[in-house]
């Protein structure tokens, strides 16, 4: 527990410092919600490209904590609101804390999140391994993304964590620094609406099942997303006088690409360019909105901006060009393969909207307690809310903001016709914090809620003073109803083994693909979801998993090897002779002959190809 809060503090206080310290040298004075996301997304960068040096991750932890050091320091009388942010922050970080920490408490103990979910953290846990060792992997030469396990084995090298522990740290830091960035949305609101709508979008219902799948990537990028579209706002608002103020959001684009590789840009791309035509569209219909120049967009003064965040972001994806080139050809893209990879069919959008009464987002309305009709009301109530939320964006030139929801149903669209039912799905979690966000922001930015509104006025002068109870009732209602599915969610997800070696993996060359039976203890299989990560393991073969304490006196019949933990002195049955011993295991063969069928289910080599499949 003490290992995994402590890589959650140091993710959140590296972040927050390192993003506003970046922010602050763009050009911004006061306080920006921004910071947590350019903060994680420059780690990601920055670990990646420094792990690999002298130490094997000692250089990353001291890289980090120089720029976290200096970042405080030069923020020191620079940085205005300060007090102000503790104050919005401090309530929505513990109560994120809390929620993130569920799976932990449901459970009774700390350890891997998901297993039983994903099977995929094996494999993470082995990339990040062979990295703190200096060691290469089928991951790295495929030019598979590590930034974010370049951050575990920083910590792993600085604060001596485990890898395990590495791994859930940065899953919570990553479920607090969502919502914070939510907040980017919500600044002029009372503090109540303000925290309830950065909690909501920053772990909606998709995303907070993703969470309790261990799916760190997803996260961090659905909250690259939304930090990028939010970017984009300030730079009509806050930012707009500032030479520098498109560099934040290129910042998180180049970071997109050490967390997700190419493909993260389909969304940031796709927003840039969608927002660029909104606002173009949007200063040639009408007069400027809420105080904003169109020139800060469309006019000439824009191009110097452009082009100096356009120069930020080739310098820092230059070192990554080989690496997204490997990636193309990675197998998980393949979209005539089976493509359902843990899900048992296609995944519906409308868990996008938020309202999806169910623990495990991959079953089919009316497969849990809740009657479908359950599912399709909360759906059909939270689509009306949407399509409001439309509205009073475009009418308020919230185009940043429509720029995500357009671009996240793109990416879905071209991922259902082009992909496969697990791509379709990331597609949906990646961008269910937008949609959340297009349903909040107009329901919540309105005189009822803002700060420093006398309290009864009801009127912002447009004439829909009377519709403000309606309003307030259908948020508190969609906030109400997204926040108890999000944590139905969080309440359901497995915690795996507290342990990990990847030396059963190294067993993988001897046992190809003879019959393997695997002996493991009663509270592996049983408590901690060990049979994924054994199957997973072994991929590629065929395998059979029993409890030590259920294990007949001979092997089932078609056996060749037989894996067990401990040390080479007693065999667990007779016949049998040392392999291999790669602690904690020990490979034990058979000195019979062996034929005949084996019981054992053969492992898909599909998956051994492909590796991790995200």
């Amino acid at each position: 527990m003490i290992a995994t809060y402590a890589a959650v503090l140091a993710v959140c206080a590296a972040s927050l410092a390192i993003g506003q310290a970046t922010i602050a040298l763009c050009g911004g004075r006061r306080w920006s919600w921004l910071a947590p996301a350019v903060g994680l997304g420059l780690l990601c960068a920055v670990c990646w490209g420094t792990v690999r040096l002298g130490g094997d991750g000692v250089v990353s932890a001291i890289v980090v904590l120089a720029l976290a050091v200096g970042a405080v320091a030069y923020l020191r009388g620079r940085l205005e609101g300060g007090a102000g942010a503790l104050r919005a922050g401090g309530p929505v970080a513990l109560i994120a804390l809390l929620a993130a920490s569920i799976p932990f408490a449901v459970e009774g103990h700390f350890g891997i999140l998901g297993t039983s979910f994903n099977p995929d953290m094996s494999q993470h846990l082995l990339a990040a391994d062979r990295l703190a060792h200096g060691h290469g992997g089928q991951l790295l030469h495929q030019g598979y993304p590590l930034g974010p396990h370049s951050i575990v084995v920083a910590l792993h090298k600085g604060l001596g964590v485990g890898l395990v522990q590495g791994f859930s740290g940065l899953n919570v830091a990553v479920a607090v620094l969502a919502p914070l960035t939510a907040l980017a949305a919500f600044t002029n609101l009372k503090w109540l609406p303000r925290t309830a709508g950065a909690l909501v979008v920053g772990l909606a219902y998709v995303v907070a099942s993703y969470f309790a799948q261990g799916a760190f990537k997803e996260t961090i990028q659905a909250l690259l997303v939304l930090a990028f579209a939010l970017a984009l706002r300030e730079s009509t608002r806050t930012w707009r006088d500032l030479p520098l103020r498109f560099v934040p959001a290129t910042l998180l684009a180049a970071s997109s690409v050490y967390v997700y590789s190419f493909p993260g840009l389909t969304w940031l791309v796709g927003i840039a360019i969608i927002w660029a035509a909104f606002e173009f569209a949007i200063s040639r219909m009408r007069p400027p909105a809420l105080g904003v120049g169109d020139a800060a967009t469309t006019g000439p003064a824009v191009v110097r901006p452009v082009l100096l965040a356009l120069l930020a972001f080739a310098v820092l994806i230059a070192p990554e060009l080989g690496r997204m080139l490997d990636f193309h050809s990675f197998e998980t893209f393949d979209p005539n393969g089976p493509g359902l990879g843990n899900l048992f069919g296609q995944v519906s959008p409308f868990e996008a909207l938020g309202i999806w009464p169910s623990g495990d987002f991959r079953l089919a309305p009316g497969d849990g307690a809740v009657p479908a009709i359950g599912y399709h009301l909360g759906a059909a109530f939270a689509l009306v809310l949407l399509l409001y939320g439309v509205v009073r964006c475009w009418g308020r030139r919230e185009s940043a903001v429509l720029a995500g929801l357009v671009a996240a149903l793109l990416a879905y669209a071209a991922a259902r016709v082009g992909g496969t039912p697990y791509t379709a799905a990331k597609a949906i979690e990646v961008g269910a914090s937008i949609v959340s966000l297009a349903i909040l922001l107009p329901l919540l930015d309105r005189p009822f809620w803002r700060a420093g509104q006398p309290e009864g006025r009801v009127s912002d002068g447009d004439g829909e003073g009377a519709k403000e109870p309606i309003a307030a009732t259908a948020a508190v209602v969609f906030v109400l109803a997204a926040a108890v599915c999000s944590l139905l969610a969080l309440a359901n997800a497995p915690i795996g083994p507290t342990s990990y070696s990847p030396a059963l993996t190294g067993l993988r060359p001897l046992i190809a693909s003879d019959s393997t039976l695997v002996l493991a203890s009663d509270e592996l299989l049983a408590d901690q979801h060990g049979a994924p990560f054994i199957s997973w393991e072994l991929r590629g073969g065929r395998v059979c998993i029993e409890a030590e304490g259920e294990a007949g006196s001979r092997p089932p019949h078609g056996v060749r090897f037989v894996v067990t933990r401990g040390g080479p002195e007693r065999p667990p049955y007779p016949s049998l002779r040392v392999k291999r011993v790669a602690p904690p295991y020990v490979l034990w063969e058979s000195t019979r002959r062996v034929g005949g069928h084996s019981p054992c289910p053969l492992i898909a080599e599909r998956q051994a190809r492909q590796g991790p499949s995200r």
